[in-house]
Order: C-alpha cells, then sequence, then structure tokens
C-alpha cells in the first residue's frame, strides 16, 4: 500500500498496487458493464414523479460517465492498437483511463454532498423562484462545472500525475485507487445512524410494533394510528426522528449493514466501483431526513410540498383508530413527511 498526498492539497486517497492477471482489461470490462446494469436497474426502479433536484442530475451524469468508459473500454480491446487524432492507443490506455476516473471519482464525495444538501436545504426554505426551465440549466450546468473542476485539479495535481507517470514505465502493474473520502463519509453517516437510533430506541420499537403497511392510491405506504384529536404539527423532535428512521431503515437497512460490514472490515473498493448510483441514493435519502429533522417545527402536515424522494417512501398516513379499513377512506386525514 502506498499513501499518495500533495502538500498544497486536503485530499487524502489511498493506492495499492496488484499483480496484473493476463485478462485485468477483461475484468475491468465486466466491472464497469455489471455497474452499468447497475445503474439502469436503479434508475429503473426509482419514482418518476420527483421534482427537480440537483443529485438526479448528477446520477444521470454518472450513469453516462460509466457508459463512455465502458465505450472506450470497449473500442481499444476490440482494435487492440490503434491511432486517433495522431495519438496511440493501447491497452495500457485501458489502465489510465479507469485509474484517472477512479481518482475523479474518489474527489467527488465531499462536494456532491455538500451541494444536494445546500440544495435541499434551498428548496426547503424556498428562497429560490426560479422558473422550472431555469432550474434545469442551472442543475445542467452546476453538474458540468463540478465534473470539470474535479478532473482538471485530478490531471493538474502533480502527485497524481507522477503516480500515473510510474504506472506508465512499470506496465506490468495497475494500481486502483481507494477514496478517503467516501470512507469518513460512509463513517459519518453510519454513526449519525447508530447514535439516532440509540437515542429514539424505545420511540422505534413503538413504532414498529404500530406500524402498518398498505396500498393507498396504488402506492405502498406506512401509516402509524394517532387519536382523533391529535395536533397536525410536529411537537416532538424525538418522535419524528423515530418517524424518520423507521422509514429510512425499511428501505436502505441492507445499505446500512453493508455499510457497516465495509467499514468493520476495512474493505477497500476501487473509487471507480465505489461510486455509484446506489450509493448516491442512499446519500440523498440520508439528506432528506436530515433537512425534515432539522425543520421538523415548520412542517404542516396539512400543507406539504417538500422534496420528494426517489426511493424512501416518508409519507405515512396517520389514521384514526375509529376507521377499521383505510381503503374506505378517499382521502387520507393528513399525511405526514417521516
Amino acid at each position: 500500500m502506498t499513501a499518495l498526498s500533495s502538500e498544497n492539497c486536503s485530499f487524502q486517497y489511498q493506492l495499492r498496487q496488484t499483480n496484473q492477471p493476463l485478462d485485468v482489461n477483461c475484468l475491468l470490462f465486466l466491472i464497469i458493464l455489471g455497474k452499468i446494469l447497475l445503474n439502469i436497474f436503479t434508475l429503473g426502479m426509482r419514482r418518476k414523479n420527483t421534482c427537480q433536484n440537483f443529485m438526479e442530475y448528477f446520477c444521470i451524469s454518472l450513469a453516462f460517465i460509466d457508459l463512455l468508459l465502458l465505450v472506450n473500454i470497449s473500442i481499444i480491446l476490440y482494435f487492440r492498437d490503434f491511432v486517433l487524432l495522431s495519438i496511440r492507443f493501447t491497452k495500457y490506455h485501458i489502465c489510465l483511463f479507469t485509474q484517472i476516473i477512479s481518482f475523479t471519482y474518489g474527489f467527488l464525495h465531499y462536494p456532491v454532498f455538500l451541494i444536494a444538501c445546500i440544495d435541499y436545504c434551498l428548496n426547503f426554505s424556498k428562497t429560490t423562484k426560479l422558473s422550472f426551465k431555469c432550474q434545469k440549466l442551472f442543475y445542467f450546468f452546476t453538474v458540468i462545472l463540478i465534473w470539470i473542476s474535479v478532473l482538471a485539479y485530478v490531471l493538474g495535481d502533480p502527485a497524481i500525475y507522477q503516480s500515473l507517470k510510474a504506472q506508465n514505465a512499470a506496465s506490468h502493474h495497475c494500481p486502483f485507487y481507494v477514496s478517503i473520502q467516501s470512507y469518513w463519509l460512509s463513517f459519518f453517516m453510519v454513526m449519525i445512524l447508530f447514535v439516532a437510533f440509540i437515542t429514539s430506541w424505545e420511540e422505534v420499537t413503538t413504532l414498529v410494533q404500530a406500524v402498518r403497511i398498505t396500498s393507498y392510491m396504488n402506492e405502498t405506504i406506512l401509516y402509524f394510528p394517532f387519536s382523533s384529536h391529535s395536533s397536525y404539527t410536529v411537537r416532538s423532535k424525538k418522535i419524528f426522528l423515530s418517524k424518520l428512521i423507521v422509514c429510512f431503515l425499511s428501505t436502505w437497512l441492507p445499505f446500512v449493514l453493508l455499510q457497516v460490514i465495509i467499514l468493520l472490515l476495512k474493505v477497500q473498493v476501487p473509487a471507480y466501483i465505489e461510486m455509484n448510483i446506489p450509493w448516491l441514493y442512499f446519500v440523498n435519502s440520508f439528506l432528506i431526513a436530515t433537512v425534515y429533522w432539522f425543520n421538523c417545527h415548520k412542517l404542516n402536515l396539512r400543507d406539504i410540498g417538500l422534496p420528494l424522494d426517489p426511493f424512501v417512501n416518508w409519507k405515512c398516513c396517520f389514521i384514526p383508530l375509529t376507521i377499521p379499513n383505510l381503503e374506505q377512506i378517499e382521502k387520507p386525514i393528513s399525511i405526514m413527511i417521516c
């Protein structure tokens, strides 16, 4: 393991070298192909009626970059050795392109997390009043700017340049890179979830015992009975937190357990694999839940125009105890984001 660092940079990453097997290029092709199939499956499973947001645009751009990488690998594997625009391409460039993509993906976790968080905070507070078309253009150019900035940073960093140059001199090795950003971001979110779960353990247990899963208007929802005299405002952050945890873990529990295993075993996943669309949607749901909780005092159960999650159904119907069948109700008494 070799640690690379730059005096003028605030990033850290790890370099691991392995002996290159005979079919390492074919292995890279299969890995990227599998990731693209996962991207297609994830994008196909998401809800289509969600509002415009930064994370949606970035996920689509990530799927496009993965596809572009697969096309480049396929062309080089097919022609093996060719010249394009006075540049000679060989199988060495498969490893080189993957390395550059790995560095780029590795440095995107913090910026994407921060920008998505700011985006949801602004959308919740409704401080920005852009038209639908202007909002789409804003997100589009923001995503383009992020990709160009990070790629330029990667290509211009002396430490990365020296590592790529050294790899060129020893072409029988193909190192892969592990981003420290994703490790600490995953650690941060898992710890927050753990503390939140321990803090509201009793409330979570009570809710899990009372939760009902049903279908309403062709959509699966969770609902919890409440007294018909209950208030329509959120009074307890602790109770609200327990509802957020139940809704979040009902969708992402397997992914949370996977993150825990990776952290405990210190599994080093190459950055070009670790930055994927399921991971981004996991982060997206975490951010939405966080924004809801910090602004729970502003929530009005009868007037909700908040960000929608492509995967987690944050709608919890609170039905009076006197109504035995949810299907008998044309409209829920109230819909609570939780």
